[in-house]
């Protein structure tokens, strides 16, 4: 069993940045990939970014690449996003997930990740 929390939400002007931490509970974080999903008002949750349970690969939407970051400690439990030059369009709830090292499935799959945060809101003014 994991659990997640999500952190560093806030409501910001267009342009801004802002980082999102996750941190997880348990002793195993280093034995899942970690990722990032959204959803705005109405409509369906969509993949931001992931990294693989070392760090060593990540993953990002075409919409954030290029703008946010996403980096993992396992020393410290922790997976951070990044996102820089925000937009009105980033406004969304951001979650935090995680997904067995083992799962073959695409990173961008929802149906990849057994463990969810509550969520942090983001909302980006223009």
């Amino acid at each position: 069993q994991v659990q997640l929390v999500e952190s560093g939400g806030g409501l910001v002007q267009a342009g801004d940045s802002l980082r999102l931490s996750c941190a997880a509970s348990g002793r195993t974080f280093s034995s899942y990939a970690m990722g990032w999903f959204r959803q705005a008002p109405g409509k369906e949750r969509e993949f931001v970014s992931a990294v693989n349970w070392s760090g060593g690969l990540t993953y990002y939407a075409d919409s954030v690449k290029d703008r946010f970051t996403i980096s993992r400690d396992n020393a410290k439990n922790t997976v951070n996003l990044l996102m820089n030059k925000l937009k009105p369009e980033d406004t969304a709830v951001y979650y935090c997930a995680a997904a067995s090292k083992y799962d073959s499935r695409s990173y961008y799959e929802s149906g990849k990740y057994i463990y969810w945060g509550q969520g942090t809101q983001v909302t980006v003014s223009s």
